[in-house]
């Protein structure tokens, strides 16, 4: 009997994010549900329900205030995909980013702050999520706990960590660690 070398065996295809992207852009995709690359796999997202819409949209208008006034030449996106090479490509609720082109990828040099708004994906958000972010070297991340009422920030990206965190409750100011005088009020969140 003769052993299996290992190419002889089943394997997944991981792709990069240019496969994702080249796949998106030929519409290969349009008859799934929305989608992010993950670890270089193409991952199903979750329907968003009001409380997730409600918190995500007041969060936004707060925050596209807010770097308006102190942050120009960067603008709020809300489920853009963001370019983490090389094989990620998450559709975060809300982007801050400097990126002005048009029908590709935010590339992830150009983010400043991803937030992600978590109803149901909480632990996904603060592990699996949290260390693509890190590891695309985002300098802030908020991760919006809707259930617990409170906000996770973390700063300086470290490897696949973030060295920095605290956890700020709704209805507090949030101040931005990485850039000053951005500061959110979260009192009407929810």
């Amino acid at each position: 009997m003769t052993a299996l070398r290992k190419w002889d065996e089943p394997r997944p295809v991981r792709l990069r994010v240019e496969d994702f992207l080249r796949l998106n852009e030929s519409d290969a995709l349009q008859a799934l549900p929305k989608v992010e690359l993950i670890e270089g796999v193409i991952v199903a997202m979750n329907s968003q329900w009001a409380q997730h819409a409600r918190v995500k949209t007041r969060l936004t208008l707060v925050l596209a205030a807010e770097v308006v006034r102190v942050m120009p030449g960067f603008e709020v996106l809300s489920e853009v995909g963001v370019a983490i090479p090389p094989e990620n490509v998450p559709e975060p609720d809300i982007a801050v980013t400097s990126f002005q082109g048009g029908r590709e990828a935010v590339p992830v040099e150009t983010v400043a702050l991803v937030v992600e708004v978590a109803d149901t994906t909480l632990r996904y958000d603060l592990d699996r999520k949290m260390r693509i972010y890190a590891q695309g070297g985002v300098p802030e991340y908020w991760v919006v706990d809707v259930e617990g009422r409170v906000i996770h920030q973390m700063w300086a990206p470290a490897r696949d960590t973030y060295a920095e965190r605290r956890e700020v409750a709704f209805g507090e100011v949030l101040e931005a660690a990485a850039f000053a005088g951005l500061k959110v009020e979260t009192e009407g969140l929810s």
